[in-house]
């Protein structure tokens, strides 16, 4: 069996935070790399743009700028910077719970995503931190959704990401959330909710569905004021919205959820009045490195509690 040849690094750097974009040619009869550079990009971003990005040495191999006309090699590596859409800052900082030669733990706000995806590119926790604290190698060991604050564990070094990751696919990190939603005496807590929860693709929202149950949480009632609860989630599974799910489940909808129970219109890119009341708080594990119990705790705090009038408290 013939091996591949290992990927040479590449020529380009980061720009915002991003790596370029690298592409392998492919086994074909393309008479220049400029051919199949057109004919594999021009449903994204239309022949010209390609041609004008040609023109711009904007493609470039191990060897330097690759030139349009150059004659075509399957298996030859290229690497270019995508050209990234303006997008609406997200006006919250990151801030930084704990950081060493291996992991960094951000405390990341509502709206900003964990990673590049869709149209949040540049303006993503991965992008900036790679920018602010000049960790080009940084990668997530997890997601946390956008809408979602609160703790992610970031991988300073690519060599450690493997076992950081594997804590998370193994269920071995204790996450602990909490939430602001409606307060109902007819709901029974601490409650262990176990469900089959389903994510379509393209579909916002996920559903649960009969079956054997892919997803487990624990609800636990903390403290009422009024009409509204402050709730502790203990996720036992990490299924796509699942603590949104299961909240929404018992007729308990976190605050400003824009999906469950109905999805709402979309709010406009620099609406950042109504964040979803959900908080990452805790993060517990033993480090897969050194053996040690590392616990962290988010300094945030979610803004729908502490406005509520104090004299409100359990009436």
């Amino acid at each position: 069996m013939t091996r591949r040849s290992r990927t040479p690094a590449s020529p380009l750097p980061q720009r915002d935070g991003i790596d370029p974009v690298r592409v392998r040619l492919p086994d074909g009869a393309w008479g220049t790399v400029g051919e199949h550079l057109v004919e594999r990009f021009q449903g994204a971003i239309g022949a010209e743009r390609v041609v004008g990005m040609l023109r711009e040495g904007r493609f470039v191999g191990a060897d330097g700028v690759v030139d349009a006309e150059l004659p075509y090699r399957p298996g030859m590596y290229i690497w270019f910077h995508r050209d990234f859409a303006p997008e609406v800052p997200v006006p919250f900082g990151i801030g930084i719970v704990h950081r060493d030669e291996r992991i960094v733990i951000a405390d990341k706000p509502h709206f900003l995503a964990t990673t590049p995806r869709g149209r949040h590119i540049t303006e993503t926790a991965l992008a900036r931190l790679r920018r602010d604290l000049e960790l080009p190698a940084l990668q997530p060991a997890h997601r946390l959704d956008r809408l979602t604050a609160g703790l992610a564990l970031f991988v300073v070094r690519s060599e450690d990401r493997g076992a950081y990751q594997n804590l998370f696919g193994s269920r071995l990190v204790r996450k602990e959330y909490e939430a602001v939603a409606p307060y109902d005496e007819k709901v029974a807590l601490p409650v262990t909710v176990r469900s089959r929860i389903v994510k379509e693709r393209g579909v916002i929202a996920a559903h649960e569905e009969p079956g054997e149950p892919n997803a487990e949480s624990r609800i636990e009632l903390v403290e009422r004021r009024g009409g509204l609860g402050r709730y502790r989630l203990l996720p036992a599974t990490g299924r796509t919205h699942q603590l949104r799910v299961h909240m929404n489940g018992l007729g308990l909808p976190i605050l400003n959820d824009p999906v469950y129970p109905v999805v709402a219109e979309e709010p406009a890119p620099d609406d950042f009045t109504q964040p979803l009341q959900l908080l990452a708080r805790v993060l517990e594990f033993t480090d897969p490195v050194d053996g040690r119990t590392r616990r962290f705790e988010s300094g945030l705090r979610l803004e729908s509690w502490p406005a509520l009038d104090a004299d409100t408290s359990d009436q």
